[in-house]
């Protein structure tokens, strides 16, 4: 009796870039329907993959154990269970020397990947798909699919899981999402423009998400959730708010995924490579509000500036003329 076709995915984080993998693997499921799909992910992640109906195995990488003195004792019992997955196709999305060499681990008869990938790990691949660097992580991603036969559509599949509820937290009145850090101080904004959002949507609820180290004073219409949500809560909080305001970061890639009713704030970073993967949604790029869909025309992105508290006021009228709410500024 045949056994069903096995595909390896490498693509262990970051979040960002797993959430951009999703349609370029949705697009090798369906070239693929009886095939067997592992995913290789860093265990912070892997709950973005629940329910997924296009993996079949998520195979996790603890790269945080196999540091330190203990590391050989973490590191070979891995690599065993590496070795026996034996793939027929791997496919490696990281494109960096530690995903070549689990691609080459694995033991699989083809290896798969970009053009652009780094640190020499382009010496293991057997295939390798021309890329160009500076389009957006999920139009490379899907032309690595492609160089495995899948057909690529304009009808893309983003698979995410519908999240978890909050415990004691009602989704009702409607709330703002504000999700203000990321990792590097140049991506996030400042205390005092959190504390301004709150102030700009009164009466309305902010709900302020994410991972930090600072404290806000928050105002009576701002719930601080910082570092008390998981993965999957903070998915239901993107589904559950009528707005997300984000840094590029993760969380905004999710909330692209799921809703057009977005802005994510860039300071530095180029919002055509690395900005929100969905036309109808919006970004802030030094003072300007661009909607995705007219970046080609919006000529030179390269120039950075901080976000400041006075530019507040442009996002949060923005805001009321998508959603209708009442705002507090005028």
């Amino acid at each position: 009796m045949n056994r069903r076709p096995r595909i390896l995915v490498i693509k262990p984080s970051s979040l960002g870039d797993v959430v951009h993998t999703l349609p370029a693997v949705a697009a090798i499921r369906d070239a693929n329907p009886a095939a067997e799909i592992t995913w290789v992910i860093n265990p912070e992640w892997a709950s973005i993959l629940r329910g997924n109906p296009d993996i079949d195995h998520v195979h996790l990488f603890p790269r945080g154990e196999f540091r330190g003195l203990g590391a050989a004792a973490s590191l070979l019992p891995w690599l065993r269970r590496t070795r026996q997955l034996c793939p027929d196709v791997t496919i490696d999305f990281q494109g960096l020397l530690r995903s070549a060499l689990i691609a080459k681990v694995s033991g699989a008869e083809e290896v798969y990947g970009m053009s652009d990938a780094r640190e020499g790990s382009r010496f293991f691949y057997d295939h390798v798909a021309q890329v160009n660097r500076e389009e957006h992580a999920i139009e490379r991603y899907l032309k690595l699919a492609a160089a495995t036969g899948a057909r690529v559509t304009e009808a893309l599949r983003c698979p995410l899981p519908t999240g978890d509820h909050l415990p004691n937290f009602d989704e009702d009145p409607p709330f703002v999402l504000l999700h203000p850090n990321a990792r590097g101080d140049r991506k996030s904004i400042s205390t005092e423009a959190i504390e301004e959002f709150c102030r700009a949507f009164r009466p309305a609820r902010v709900v302020i998400v994410g991972k930090a180290k600072r404290r806000i004073k928050a105002p009576e219409n701002c719930i601080d959730l910082t570092n008390q949500t998981t993965l999957l809560e903070l998915v239901r909080l993107v589904r559950a708010a009528f707005f997300t305001i984000s840094v590029d970061s993760g969380p905004m890639h999710i909330a692209a995924a799921i809703t057009s009713q977005l802005v994510s704030i860039h300071t530095w970073t180029n919002p055509r490579r690395v900005g929100p993967y969905n036309p109808n949604a919006w970004v802030w790029k030094n003072g300007e509000l661009i909607r995705v869909r007219d970046l080609e025309a919006a000529g030179k992105l390269r120039k950075s500036r901080a976000f400041k508290v006075s530019d507040v006021a442009q996002i949060a009228q923005l805001v009321r003329a998508n959603s209708g709410l009442t705002l507090a500024i005028p």
